[in-house]
């Protein structure tokens, strides 16, 4: 117990670095199991106890000492953060919670200085005066629960390693996972510079694009030298952002002394495509090594975990696979994250010690938003103002790139009014719209918005072209026209299809390409932004204005055909949308095009892309929307938990299918075989990715679920748990569409 409690608190204190509050972070390691000194919890470790509450006294002490985040910190550590709030705060009083307990747990003892004093008794001592995080206030800001989480996240990742070193270790003695590499940002700049010469050298690239890509590049280099703080980098589709932004972070890390440099981006094809990119340029130094950089999305993770937990238990039973489930979670330990915006927000927002682990180590980190008009509108203020303080605060970058930069210095007041130093970022490209005008290589035409065109015609129309890319926004319409066109040349690309599958249609796209050879690939907007095709011809379903330039992006994408490509706009029959704010931006680029005709409609152009967001935000009035109100009313509530629950990018819940795709087969077997022995491991769901395909969770009365085998639990007694299944049914997954069992659609 006591070297525990030691080994939480040193490793909470490292983790939460050079800061004032590091001894309140000590505090809360030490405090954390406090219970656990209680006759009663000695009793549970012989299995003559259940339902017991072990962390309530730490907590109580603590806020007693005045460290609130420390309080809130070891009250959460396994039911997840509560409420800055004075009479919750109450609710920690053991006399209190001996008569009535929230969650009908019985405490572990009920004298809180006969546990200070076993605590003193094994040798740890309290400090005498430990300067609080919160001081004397406990009003609640989006700036003041940031900052508990990442006290929160020193305490759980200390915990949850340590405890792991304990299981992984044996006769006493504790074996702890190697740490992560530290970034070394010169060598790293330097690497990647020279992937970037590398490629200069051997593109097929015009020389119009070659000079664009060549002032951007030295453009965010320039610009490094700044000051840590919020940036944008605008530039367009074609014009190497990936890499740019990725010297940009290095360099600026290098400058500044900045610890990480995490990626953030909206679509896994996209993460898949930019930390294989990145693995390939780091690989190639044997000191730096692929482990450099670290994936981490839906496909690596175990889902939501739940909401009440007391899982301290003996090696076998239920509470500890759970125990064990959440120590499966990453935490970053790496010099370069590649992540999801769904991973990354949320987690800012999250009260649950999973998803919080990671936090305390953005801080000091260059933090990449690639193709950040995707983030999400109706929560623009409080995730603008967690961004803020993550720049202001926590001495970290923030970066929002893309060739379609949402205007948003214009919430500014809104975003200091949520506390914090408000949204005005440098612009890192001085001269942005000097980028775009000689990467114009797409001619568009702009079928009406009210006029749809049936599956038939347009699979005619496009088994006419020789080499063509249709995108479209619904998986079903994608399979709808895919059928249609009935051509054995005809590729379909979307998210129905595992990973490993689509980079096998992604290879052959380009090898037919390449070739002059046929191939009509139909697709969602998953094979926009960023993945690396190039077309002479694309067809894009209407949609959101950035989507089309996304679209466009594809086409003519190197600029080296003698004639410009061609992108042409239409509306497919039965016309939807996925959810969200989607079919929202749709109109309001079909309200430009009634307005002002196809003439005006010049998407090569920054100031009519500024246009289109205005539209949109006086449309959505996103300073007054529904969740972002909700979600700051639930700050000033001081409501972990309701902040949580109200801050959600995807809203509908997902699981993690892992599916028979015939080229990898072996694969497939080994790991069903390895589910059904041994159950869910880290490792196992590591080998898993590239066979997993993420959907949106089916009605309990599906019959899909007949077909779908749940993924024990594994450690001791194997145990079912709800995100992780594999494909029991080998017709269910099409060697063209994927997952798509029939005779049921039951994916959106």
């Amino acid at each position: 117990m006591r070297e525990h409690l030691a080994a939480v608190a040193e490793l909470a204190e490292q983790y939460a670095g050079a800061v004032a509050w590091a001894e309140e972070a000590r505090l809360a390691g030490l405090l954390h199991d406090l219970g656990k000194y209680g006759d009663a919890f000695q009793r549970r470790l012989h299995g003559q106890e259940v339902g017991l509450d072990h962390w309530s006294a730490g907590a109580w002490v603590a806020l007693k000492l005045r460290c609130v985040a420390a309080a809130l910190a070891i009250q959460g550590h396994h039911i997840g953060l509560q409420h800055l709030e004075i009479e919750s705060l109450r609710q920690l009083d053991p006399q209190r919670l001996a008569q009535r307990h929230p969650l009908g747990l019985r405490l572990s003892a009920t004298s809180v200085a006969e546990l200070e004093k076993r605590l003193s008794a094994d040798g740890l001592c309290l400090p005498e005066d430990t300067q609080p995080m919160l001081g004397s206030s406990l009003a609640s800001t989006v700036p003041t629960m940031l900052d508990v989480r990442c006290l929160f996240s020193t305490l759980v990742d200390a915990d949850f390693l340590d405890t792991e070193a304990h299981f992984q270790g044996d006769e006493g003695v504790k074996r702890y996972r190697p740490p992560g590499s530290t970034l070394d940002a010169h060598l790293a700049l330097q690497a990647v510079l020279a992937h970037i010469r590398q490629t200069q050298a051997t593109t097929s690239a015009s020389q119009p694009v070659r000079v664009v890509r060549e002032q951007l590049l030295k453009a965010c280099l320039d610009n490094a030298n700044h000051a840590p703080g919020l940036f944008t980098l605008t530039a367009p589709t074609g014009s190497g952002k990936t890499l740019a932004m990725l010297a940009f972070a290095l360099a600026h890390a290098a400058r500044h002394g900045l610890k990480r440099v995490v990626m953030v981006s909206p679509y896994l094809t996209l993460i898949e495509q930019t930390a294989r990119v990145y693995r390939s340029i780091f690989a190639a130094d044997p000191r730096l090594g692929e482990h450099y950089v670290l994936e981490h999305h839906s496909l690596a993770g175990l889902g939501e975990e739940h909401e009440q937990q007391d899982n301290e238990g003996q090696e076998g039973d239920a509470s500890h696979a759970e125990r064990y489930r959440r120590l499966l979670a990453e935490n970053w330990d790496a010099p370069l994250i590649v992540t999801t915006n769904v991973q990354f927000l949320e987690s800012l927002f999250s009260n649950r010690p999973g998803a919080c682990r990671k936090l305390h180590r953005l801080r000091r980190s260059v933090i990449l938003f690639d193709e950040a008009q995707t983030l999400p509108l109706d929560l623009a203020v409080p995730t603008l103002a967690a961004l803020s303080h993550l720049a202001g605060a926590w001495g970290s970058s923030v970066v929002l790139a893309t060739a379609t930069q949402p205007a948003f210095s214009h919430l500014d007041e809104a975003v200091r009014k949520a506390g914090t130093p408000g949204w005005q970022p440098r612009e890192v490209v001085s001269n942005a719209p000097a980028l775009f005008m000689p990467m114009k290589r797409v001619q568009t035409q702009w079928g009406s918005p009210d006029t749809p065109v049936t599956w038939n015609d347009l699979a005619d129309t496009l088994r006419a072209a020789h080499q063509v890319l249709c995108i479209v926004n619904l998986k079903r319409h994608a399979r709808a026209l895919w059928e249609a066109l009935n051509d054995p040349a005809a590729l379909h690309l979307s998210t129905n299809l595992c990973a490993a599958h689509r980079q096998a249609v992604l290879k052959e796209v380009r090898t037919r390409l390449a070739a002059d050879q046929p191939v009509r690939l139909v697709a969602t907007q998953c094979v926009e932004a960023g993945v690396d095709l190039d077309f002479p011809e694309v067809f894009r379903a209407w949609g959101p204005l950035d989507a089309i330039i996304q679209a466009a992006g594809r086409c003519n994408r190197e600029g080296r055909r003698s004639e410009p490509g061609r992108l042409r706009i239409f509306l497919p029959e039965g016309e939807a949308y996925p959810p969200g704010g989607y079919a929202q931006a749709t109109q309001v680029a079909k309200m430009l095009y009634r307005r002002h005709g196809p003439e005006a409609m010049n998407i090569d152009d920054p100031a009519f892309i500024t246009a289109y967001y205005r539209e949109l935000y006086d449309l959505t009035s996103i300073e007054r929307s529904r969740r972002g109100q909700a979600i700051l009313e639930a700050v000033r509530a001081g409501s972990f938990p309701d902040v949580a629950r109200a801050y959600r990018l995807i809203e509908q819940d997902a699981i993690n299918v892992v599916v028979p795709y015939a080229p990898q087969r072996a694969l497939y077997e080994r790991l069903r075989s390895e589910a059904e022995t041994r159950g869910l491991t880290a490792a196992w769901i590591r080998r898993a990715q590239p066979l997993s395909v993420s959907v949106y969770r089916p009605r309990d009365d599906d019959p899909i679920w007949e077909a779908l085998l749940p993924v024990p639990v594994a450690g001791g007694r194997q145990r079912a748990q709800s995100e992780w299944f594999i494909c029991a049914v080998a017709a269910d997954y099409h060697p063209q569409l994927g997952l798509v069992p029939a005779p049921h659609v039951w994916i959106a």
